[in-house]
């Protein structure tokens, strides 16, 4: 019989409130999110201002990303929401930060849309784990 290792990627500090969600999963070399919020993972609170959500957004993304062995060059896919259209530029500027080089960029696709309890950005992502990144 073999042991399969969990697959469950937490972030310290965030949760989904009462949902019984992890924050991503790990398979083989692969890695998927669940939505990944702007919560602050010293309090596991969400701020009220939309650019401190942003920076947490891809803080978080970073640690679960690293708890899962993995770093921001194996993400190949995001997804954004974003609860208006004017926080895209909020979004950019943390996208840019992670992904500066304009020919290695992982494709994302932004959504404008209502997010719940008081979100202004969320993200999710597909990363595949490169062997240098093990």
């Amino acid at each position: 019989m073999t042991t399969r290792r969990p697959r469950s990627i937490e972030v310290d500090g965030i949760t989904h409130g009462n949902a019984p969600i992890p924050m991503g999963a790990r398979v083989g070399n692969t890695i998927y999110s669940s939505g990944i919020m702007g919560r602050d993972p010293a309090n596991d609170t969400l701020p009220g201002d939309a650019a401190s959500q942003a920076k947490f957004v891809f803080q978080n993304l970073r640690t679960l990303l690293r708890n899962g062995g993995a770093t921001l060059e194996d993400v190949v896919h995001v997804k954004a929401y974003i609860q208006n259209n004017s926080l895209r530029e909020l979004l950019n500027a943390e996208w840019l930060a992670c992904f500066p080089d304009p020919h290695d960029r992982p494709a994302r696709h932004t959504m404008v849309m209502d997010l719940p309890m008081g979100m202004l950005i969320q993200i999710e992502i597909v990363a595949v784990v490169s062997d240098s990144s093990r």
